[in-house]
């Protein structure tokens, strides 16, 4: 607004003091202080109102309005009820340095000048934003891309001091402002998506307001802007694929014309993810064609032929054929009523897939097909994994799992659960089906555990582990208290600690030195408390037979 408009608001009781050439300047805040500097509160382009308390003679004035000018200010409005007027060195200090000057009357609170300030800096800067959005989302629609959700956002923090991210509903970072401060961390991430799914399941309408530390966030959902008018059957359906808007603002006392707009910017960003469900398609299709001639048992060179079409789309550039891994998950749900194949496809095209991925590469390269409750993804690796070193190459279990845990956990509740298997990764088309059965198979093993969210890969599938959570319930209830109970009573009893050093003698496969210097006792010590647990189980302990009972018990309690 301009500081003329404040003059010609006789509500606000201002009379101007000098300046009359600089009215046309623009406001963009209001700031009342009686600071002798308040430079570090000053951004630019602000009405700053002062009741003269930091004003102890005449020598003062000078001082307060060179800061003020070099700050930035636009205009300053001095009250009349501490002294009943506004002292001559202000005025000439202000003339003198072109700062327009206002007198505030007695009967007027600085509250109602600094009301009417941000309602209409707020309306003005939400019309010009209303219009900018308005233009992206035209040229959005209508031809290639005008940016992507950065765009908005930087137009969030320029227009409206708005900070703002795009969220997977894993709480992958897809899009943030590139000007505006840092960006958001990881486990922040990871909790404004746990927050948005769990307040999804309850029904509620957003924007749902969170509150981490200092700092409160507002949560806008994503929807895609090509479903059906009616919207979805349930809501389990969309909310792990949806993508959500999260301000560092709380919305709760924002008036409609806001909450419209920043509900406007969800749909723009809809745009761009429709856009990119778009071009999934191809590579769905491909995914489709290759897991139905793996499952029909097809001839390795006519599985290659496909590979070797899918290569180029995923991996554009590349040289030599990839290699490939095989991801797969299953999404369930009680009551078997909503068939989870598809929701499972959308959540795998988001996890596995890096939104920040820079560079002429298109950073969405994952082939994602679903058949029933389950969804098969085909990860192409553009580095080969070396034969020879036993080095660890592509997508791990235990890394997508802890990526993604805790935000799915939230939104799966009571009633859902997501599992995940890894398969090695596979040179050939020979080695594909292998590595489907493998992925399935890891699969398994995770469902058998417990948790709303598990995953398994390939190493497990070498190793006790893969047997240990197909052992019955009441075997391994029986299995592990006939080994373990004694120890644990005997150190309810004596605080001996004997089920820790158990566990300690194990891992340092049985040497007394090692073990002894990882609890801090002395070798003698070990010694005694080695005995004793072999007293209470009557079992061997240098004995490997012996050795291995009591780590699977371990292993299995």
């Amino acid at each position: 607004m301009r500081l003329r408009a404040l003059l010609d608001t006789d509500a606000l009781g201002l009379r101007l003091l000098g300046g009359e050439d600089e009215l046309d300047r623009t406001v963009r805040g209001v700031m009342t202080t009686d600071l002798r500097d308040p430079s570090r509160y000053l951004s630019g382009g602000e009405l700053v109102l002062t009741g003269l308390a930091w004003r102890g003679n005449a020598a003062d004035s000078e001082p307060f309005v060179r800061i003020l000018v070099q700050a930035g200010v636009t205009a300053l409005a001095a009250g009349e009820a501490e002294l009943a007027h506004v002292p001559d060195d202000l005025v000439v200090a202000c003339a003198r340095h072109r700062l327009p000057l206002f007198a505030v009357h007695e009967s007027v609170a600085f509250a109602t000048i600094t009301e009417h300030v941000v309602r209409q800096v707020s309306g003005e800067r939400a019309g010009d934003l209303a219009a900018v959005v308005d233009r992206h989302r035209r040229m959005m629609t209508s031809g290639p891309a005008g940016g992507g959700p950065d765009v908005v956002l930087d137009l969030l923090g320029s227009d409206l001091d708005l900070r703002a991210w795009v969220l997977s509903p894993a709480g992958r970072l897809i899009a943030g402002p590139k000007v505006g401060g840092p960006g958001l961390p990881a486990d922040v991430c990871a909790r404004l998506a746990a927050e948005h799914l769990a307040a999804a399941r309850t029904g509620r309408r957003g924007p749902h307001r969170v509150t981490l530390g200092s700092a409160t966030y507002s949560l806008f959902a994503v929807r895609g802007g090509g479903r059906s008018p009616q919207g979805p059957r349930d809501v389990r359906e969309t909310m792990l694929s949806e993508w959500l808007l999260a301000v560092e603002a709380d919305a709760g006392d924002w008036p409609e014309e806001r909450l419209d707009l920043l509900h406007g910017v969800t749909q723009l960003i809809a745009v761009e993810r429709d856009r990119r469900d778009a071009a999934r398609t191809v590579r769905r299709r491909l995914a489709q064609e290759i897991l139905e001639l793996v499952q029909a048992g097809a001839a390795p060179g006519e599985i290659a032929a496909r590979l070797r079409v899918a290569a180029p789309v995923l991996l554009p550039g590349q040289g030599t054929a990839p290699h490939w891994q095989v991801v797969v998950a299953r999404v369930e749900w009680q009551g078997g009523d909503l068939e989870g194949g598809p929701v499972a496809q959308s959540l795998l095209e988001e996890i596995l897939v890096d939104p920040l991925a820079t560079g002429p590469e298109p950073s969405d390269r994952i082939a994602v097909a679903h058949t029933g409750d389950e969804a098969v993804a085909l990860v192409p690796l553009p580095a080969v994994p070396s034969e020879h070193d036993g080095s660890e190459t592509g997508i791990l279990a235990d890394v997508l799992l802890e990526s993604v845990r805790d935000p799915l956990s939230a939104g799966l509740d009571d009633d859902g659960r997501v599992t995940l298997g890894v398969s090695a990764s596979v040179h050939s088309a020979e080695g594909l089906r292998g590595a489907l059965e493998e992925a399935r198979h890891a699969r398994r093993v995770a469902a058998a555990r417990s948790g709303r969210v598990c995953a398994a890969g390939h190493q497990e599938l070498a190793s006790h582990v893969l047997l240990l959570p197909f052992v019955p319930d009441d075997v391994r209830r029986a299995f592990t208290a006939r080994l373990l109970d004694p120890l644990r009573d005997y150190d309810r009893r004596h605080r001996a600690e004997l089920i820790p050093t158990l566990e300690a003698f194990l891992d340092c496969d049985g040497s007394w030195t090692r073990c002894a210097t990882r609890l801090h006792l002395h070798v003698n010590t070990l010694r005694y408390r080695v005995g004793r647990i072999e007293q209470l189980t009557s079992r061997d302990l240098s004995r490997l037979e012996d050795k291995l009972d009591f780590f699977l018990a371990l292993r299995m309690s």
